[in-house]
């Protein structure tokens, strides 16, 4: 996954289902805020917000986003740091969601807890920085 050049806006006012970008639009200006980092379209559909260069002991290493999120079709999946039990705490205040190994699935972003969302948000943020 590379960062791109492309209009972050202008992918985000592409995006046909109003309350996908508007969710959009909720994370962007969350994690913008968060990171401090403006947002950067990686490949063809995620925001990321600063970038770390990983190494598994496998001797795979790469680039990636520092936190970001992708608004798909049936939900917005955002990308976190480690693993989903380092935020158990704040998964269940959180409302509706689903999880992957490190991806937390929303339908709808606008109905998360927003202190929970920016806890999560902030704590991906912390955890990538002190583990590049």
């Amino acid at each position: 996954m590379e960062p791109t050049t492309s209009d972050v806006a202008a992918f985000v006012a592409a995006i046909t289902d109003d309350r996908r970008r508007a969710d959009a639009d909720l994370l962007v200006a969350l994690m913008t805020e968060v990171t401090g980092h403006p947002a950067v379209l990686w490949g063809t559909s995620i925001i990321g917000f600063g970038s770390r260069h990983y190494r598994y002991e496998s001797g795979r290493e790469g680039d990636t986003v520092t936190v970001g999120f992708s608004p798909r079709k049936a939900q917005t999946v955002l990308y976190l740091t480690g693993e989903l039990e380092d935020y158990a705490d704040l998964l269940g205040a959180l409302g509706k969601h689903s999880t992957g190994k490190s991806c937390l699935y929303l339908k709808r972003v606008d109905q998360a807890d927003p202190a929970a969302l920016r806890a999560i948000v902030q704590r991906s943020y912390d955890a990538a920085r002190a583990h590049p």
